[in-house]
């Protein structure tokens, strides 16, 4: 069984729920409603869009490249924020934003799920003082995937 198994369920476990949640809302709710990052539901979610995106890579060129492999952090400076922008995910069409999330979520899974399990120690710099593990790479997605829905949630409860 892969190490990761019980992560990649409880991810494609809360695809399954989150999506016709969503596909619900209004577009009140998904457009004008702010969290603290001044994000609304829309670029959350293209955040996270973004965020499977690049760990996807990220977990390929960690288990090819140099050890340890230099790729950049899109997440520094405020960059997530720049492409937030920049992919104006706030006008994005709902259902396509929606639909690429999933998917873009279902291929980081079969991903994970066939990771070389020997390469689970090799080393992404993330800045100049950080280095992270392909291991703690893959073990870090859920967590931030569960927070920022959590934001989505209080966003659709407000």
């Amino acid at each position: 069984m892969n190490t990761f198994e019980t992560s990649c369920q409880t991810i494609l476990d809360l695809l399954k729920v989150w999506e016709p949640r969503i596909l619900l809302l209004s577009e009140e709710i998904i457009s004008a409603r702010k969290n603290s990052q001044n994000r609304s539901i829309r670029q959350i979610l293209g955040h996270l869009v973004d965020s499977a995106s690049n760990n996807t890579h990220r977990i390929i060129h960690l288990q090819y490249r140099e050890n340890p492999c230099t790729y950049p952090n899109y997440a520094t400076n405020g960059n997530n924020d720049r492409w937030i922008a920049i992919q104006d995910f706030q006008h994005e069409d709902w259902q396509n934003l929606v639909s690429l999330w999933k998917y873009i979520n279902l291929h980081l899974v079969h991903v994970i799920r066939n990771v070389d399990q020997e390469k689970l120690g090799n080393q992404w710099q993330s800045s100049e003082t950080e280095l992270i593990s392909l291991h703690q790479n893959i073990e870090g997605y859920l967590p931030h995937f569960e927070l920022h829905l959590g934001e989505m949630e209080e966003l659709m409860n407000e």
